[in-house]
C-alpha cells in the first residue's frame, strides 16, 4: 500500500506501469514533494489508515475448540514424542482405537492407579501417559478424528475419578520441595516446570467437557453437570479456582518462579468459564432474576443488538483534516479552471494519465486506497458540483438494514431531578420526592408520565442496595437473609480473604505481558515456560520471538476473561461483590494499566500473525514444511488475530465496568488523556470494539472542552448513533462541571465504608455487633462459668471482700424477689 500511495505503481499485462514510460519495468522511485508529506505518509501506513473491510469476527465466551486446545508453546513440541513413548511403554497390544470400552476402561484404572506410588519419576512418566491418552493423536488420521477420540478418553478419565486425583497431587506440587530449589535457581526454563504436566492434562479435561456437543450421549451430559457441580467445592470444601488463584500470587511473590503461569491462568479462565457460565447463560440468569424481583422485563438482548450492529469509519486524525482542507481548496481551484471536469474529483481525471507532472502536483489525490474519510466528499462540495448517479442496491437489501437506534433509552435518576428543576422554575421550590406534581404545568405532568411508564429502568443493583439500606437499619426486625449458595457465591467466600493480593497478582502479570511494557529488573518472569534451555540456530531464535509474543498475548488474553467474567458475575450476585472486586482493581492502577495498554499500535497488534503449522494438534498430524526465516516473518494469511482482538474489547469491557456511572474514576480518564489513546482504538472496524470505545468517549465528553467537541463532530455522531441514550443526560455539553467537584478519596471512602458493612454483616458473623448479641439469663448458668481473675486481684481478695461485701448491707428479700 505504502508503493502503491507513494509511487502509483500498477499491474497491467504482466508490465510495471508508473510514471515512466508504459511497460518499463525499471520504474524510477518518486520521491514525495517534501518531507512534511513523506512523515505523513508514514505515520498513516504505521497506523493502518489505510481503508480495511470490516472485520468479520463474531465475539464469545472463547474461540473454537480446536483453537482452545492450543495451550502449548512452540518450544513444547518435542514433549508430544515423549509423552507417546511413556504411553506405549505401558501399552503395547493393540492400537487404542481397536479396543472396546471395557478394555478402555481397564487401562484407564491402571493408568490412575499409577499416579498414587511415591517415586517422584515413576508418577511423571504415568502423568505423561494419562496426558498422551488425553491427546490421542497417533492412530488418527485427521483433526476430525483426534477431536473425536480426545472427547471420548477425556470423558473416560472423568468417569473413573482421574480429575479428583490430579487436582490432589497439584496440590501436592505446589507445597514441594521444587518451589525453593526454583529459587535458588539464577535462570528459569522450560525444563523446572515439567512436574506440572498434570496442569495440561486438568486444561484438556475442563475445556473437552465444557463444551457442549449435541451429539453427546446422555450419561456424557450427566458426567458434565455433576462434574459443573463438583468443581466448585472439589478441594477443601473450596472451588479448585481458589487454589488456582493461590498459585498464580505464589508466583508473583517470587516463591514459586517455574510454575507454567499461562497454563494456570488458562485453567482458571475455563474453570471459571465453566462453572459460573459464559455471558449467554448470564443474559439468562438476570432475566430470571429480573422476574425474582418483579421488575419489568428488559427492553431488548444486549447480545443480539451488538451482533447486529456495523462498524462505523473511523475519525481522521489532525494531519488528516488539515490534508483534507488542503486538497478540498485543490478542487474547488480545479473545478473553476476547468469547467468541463466538476464531476472529476469523485474518480481519476482520465486527462492526467499521460501527464507526469500533474501526478506530482497532486500527490497521492487519485489513490484508490484511501481511507474512508478520504474517501467521502464533503458536504460543501457535494452540493457545488453534480455527483455521480449513485446505483440503489435492491429492495431486499434495503429493508435488511433496521431502522432508528439501536438502544431503546432510559431513565434511571433522571427523573428526580427533571422534578426539582421544574419546581424550582415554575413554583420555586423543592420537595425531593418523585411522585407529586401540583402546581406544575400539564406537559410536565404528561412528560413524567412518559418517563415512568416508557422509559424508567429499575436496576438489580438499586433493588439490592435498598435491601442492604434495610439491613443494616432493622438487625433485628429485619430477619436473617436467604443466601442461595450458588457457584458465584461460593466463589466469592473463597477469594474474599486474599481478593486484593489476587488483583494485584493478575494486573502485575498483565503488566508483564503487555506489548507497552519495557523490560525491568524488578519485574516478574513470565516466559519461564517458553524458554528453551538452549538455542543454536537463527530460526529458533526467530520461531522463539514470535512463540513469546504468542505467549504474552495468550496471558493477556486469560486474565481480561478472568476479570470480565468476575466482575459480571459478582454484579450480578450482589451489586458490592462487585463494588469490592472493581474498587481493588482501581486502588492496584488497574485503569492507567489498560490505557498503557492500549497506548500502540492497536492495529499491528490485532492483525498479529502466528504460525498456524505448528499449533497442537496440526504439528502431530502432519509433516511440518521446512520453516524458514522469510515463512516466519509472512505467518498465516488472517484478516485478524482472534484472541488479540476478544482481548481488546474485554479490557474495554472493564474499563467501561470500572468507570459507569463513578464521577471520580471518569475523571482519571480525563487525567491521563484517554480521549487520544481510545479515538485511536476506533480505527479497529468491529462494531462491537467501537461501541465500548465510544461509552467511554461519551462519559468524558463533557469534561473534554468545547474545542474538542468541535473538532471530533464525526465521533460525536458515532456516539449518537450506536451508544444508548440517557434522557436528560447533558453528556455533549457539561453544564454541571461547577457542581460536580472531584474528591476521589471522598467517594471511594464513602463506596469502602459501605461494603465493609456488608462483608462484615454477611461474611464475618464472629465479629458481630456486641449491642445485639444474646444475654445469658439463667442465675445457675451465669454462677458456674469458670472466670479468669488476675493475679492482682488475686492477692487483694481480702480487701476486696471487705469494700465490696462485708462493709455493704444487704437487703436479702429484695434479692428474693
Amino acid at each position: 500500500q505504502a508503493l502503491a500511495r507513494s509511487g502509483r505503481v500498477c499491474m497491467c499485462g504482466g508490465k510495471m506501469e508508473g510514471n515512466g514510460a508504459p511497460g518499463n519495468n525499471k520504474q524510477k522511485p518518486i520521491l514525495p514533494k517534501n518531507r512534511g508529506e513523506f512523515i505523513r505518509n508514514q505515520r498513516k501506513d504505521s497506523e493502518g489508515f489505510s481503508e480495511a473491510p470490516d472485520l468479520e469476527f463474531e465475539y464469545a465466551d472463547s474461540d473454537k475448540w480446536a483453537a482452545e486446545l492450543s495451550l502449548y508453546s512452540y518450544t513444547e513440541g518435542p514433549e508430544f514424542q515423549l509423552n507417546r513413548k511413556c504411553f506405549e511403554e505401558d501399552f503395547q497390544t493393540h492400537r487404542w482405537v481397536e479396543l472396546d470400552a471395557v478394555q478402555h476402561r481397564a487401562h484407564a484404572m491402571r493408568l490412575l492407579d499409577g499416579l498414587d506410588v511415591t517415586g517422584r519419576e515413576k508418577r511423571l512418566k504415568v502423568a505423561r501417559a494419562i496426558l498422551y491418552m488425553a491427546q490421542t493423536f497417533s492412530d488418527c488420521g485427521s483433526e476430525a478424528e483426534v477431536q473425536h477420540w480426545i472427547r471420548y478418553n477425556v470423558f473416560l478419565l472423568l468417569d473413573v475419578g482421574t480429575f479428583t486425583a490430579l487436582v490432589e497431587l497439584l496440590n501436592m506440587e505446589i507445597n514441594s520441595a521444587a518451589c525453593s530449589s526454583a529459587v535458588r535457581k539464577p535462570a528459569i526454563s522450560l525444563a523446572d516446570s515439567t512436574d506440572l504436566v498434570l496442569l495440561n492434562i486438568m486444561y484438556l479435561m475442563v475445556e473437552t467437557i465444557q463444551q457442549d456437543d449435541p451429539a453427546d450421549p446422555p450419561e456424557w451430559r450427566a458426567s458434565r453437570e455433576t462434574f459443573k457441580t463438583e468443581l466448585s467445592p472439589l478441594y477443601n470444601s473450596e472451588p479448585v479456582s481458589v487454589m488456582l488463584f493461590a498459585m498464580v500470587t505464589k508466583f508473583c511473590s517470587g516463591h514459586a518462579p517455574h510454575f507454567p503461569m499461562k497454563k494456570v491462568l488458562l485453567l482458571l479462565w475455563k474453570t471459571i468459564l465453566f462453572t459460573l457460565g459464559g455471558f449467554e447463560q448470564l443474559q439468562r440468569l438476570k432475566v430470571c432474576k429480573r422476574v425474582e424481583l418483579g421488575l419489568p422485563r428488559l427492553p431488548e438482548d444486549s447480545i443480539s443488538v451488538i451482533r447486529s450492529m456495523r462498524a462505523a469509519s473511523p475519525p481522521a486524525s489532525a494531519s488528516d483534516l488539515i490534508e483534507q482542507q488542503q486538497r478540498r481548496t485543490r478542487r474547488e481551484h480545479k473545478a473553476l479552471i476547468k469547467q468541463e471536469n466538476l464531476d472529476a474529483f469523485n474518480e481519476k481525471d482520465p486527462y492526467k494519465a499521460d501527464d507526469a507532472r500533474d501526478d506530482d502536483d497532486e500527490g497521492d489525490d487519485n489513490d484508490n486506497n484511501e481511507s474512508a474519510l478520504e474517501a467521502e466528499p464533503f458536504p460543501l462540495e457535494r452540493d457545488e458540483v453534480m455527483p455521480p448517479p449513485i446505483p440503489h442496491p435492491p429492495q431486499t437489501d434495503r429493508v435488511s438494514f433496521p431502522k432508528g437506534l439501536p438502544w431503546a433509552p432510559k431513565v434511571e435518576k433522571d427523573i428526580e431531578n427533571f422534578l426539582e428543576c421544574s419546581r424550582s422554575k415554575f413554583i420555586g421550590y423543592t420537595l425531593g420526592d418523585t411522585d407529586t406534581v401540583v402546581g406544575l404545568p400539564r406537559p410536565i405532568h404528561e412528560s413524567i408520565k412518559t418517563l415512568k411508564l416508557q422509559h424508567k429502568y429499575i436496576s438489580i443493583a438499586e433493588i439490592q442496595i435498598a435491601k442492604e439500606e434495610e439491613f443494616q437499619k432493622t438487625p433485628l426486625s429485619g430477619g436473617e437473609e436467604e443466601l442461595e449458595l450458588c457457584a458465584t457465591e461460593l466463589l466469592y467466600q473463597g477469594i474474599l480473604p486474599s481478593l486484593p493480593q489476587y488483583m494485584i497478582a493478575l494486573l502485575k502479570i498483565l503488566l508483564a505481558a503487555a506489548p507497552t511494557s519495557k523490560a525491568k529488573t524488578d519485574s516478574i518472569n513470565i516466559l519461564a515456560d517458553v524458554l528453551p534451555e538452549e538455542m543454536t540456530t537463527v530460526l529458533q531464535s526467530m520461531k522463539l520471538g514470535v512463540d513469546v509474543n504468542r505467549h504474552k498475548e495468550i496471558i493477556v488474553k486469560a486474565i481480561s476473561a478472568i476479570l470480565l467474567l468476575l466482575l459480571k458475575h459478582f454484579k450480578l450476585n450482589h451489586i458490592y461483590q462487585f463494588e469490592y472486586m472493581a474498587q481493588h482493581l482501581v486502588f492496584a492502577n488497574c485503569i492507567p494499566l489498560i490505557l498503557k495498554f492500549f497506548n500502540q499500535n492497536i492495529m499491528s497488534y490485532i492483525t498479529a500473525k502466528n504460525i498456524s503449522v505448528l499449533d497442537f494438534p496440526y504439528c502431530v498430524l502432519h509433516d511440518l514444511p521446512e520453516l524458514t526465516a522469510e515463512s516466519l516473518e509472512a505467518g498465516d494469511n488472517t484478516q485478524f488475530c482472534w484472541r488479540n482482538l476478544f482481548s481488546c474489547i474485554n479490557l474495554l469491557r472493564i474499563l467501561n465496568k470500572l468507570t459507569k456511572w463513578k464521577h471520580s474514576r471518569t475523571m482519571m480518564l480525563v487525567v491521563f488523556k484517554s480521549a487520544p489513546i481510545l479515538k485511536r482504538a476506533l480505527k479497529v472496524k468491529q462494531a462491537m470494539m467501537q461501541l465500548y470505545v465510544l461509552k467511554l468517549l461519551k462519559v468524558q465528553t463533557k469534561y473534554l472542552g468545547r474545542q474538542w467537541r468541535k473538532s471530533n463532530m464525526k465521533t460525536m455522531s458515532a456516539i449518537y448513533q450506536k451508544v444508548r441514550h440517557r434522557l436528560n443526560d447533558d453528556w455533549a455539553y457539561g453544564n454541571d462541571l461547577d457542581a460536580r467537584p472531584w474528591d476521589f478519596q471522598a467517594e471511594e471512602c464513602s463506596l469502602r465504608a459501605s461494603i465493609e458493612r456488608f462483608n462484615s454483616r454477611r461474611y464475618d458473623k464472629a465479629v458481630g455487633n456486641p449491642e445485639f448479641s444474646p444475654v445469658d439469663n439463667c442465675l445457675q448458668s451465669v454462677l458456674g462459668q469458670k472466670v479468669e481473675l488476675p493475679d492482682d486481684f488475686q492477692m487483694n481478695y481480702d480487701l476486696w471482700l471487705e469494700r465490696e461485701v462485708f462493709s455493704k448491707p444487704i437487703c436479702w428479700e429484695e434479692l428474693l424477689q
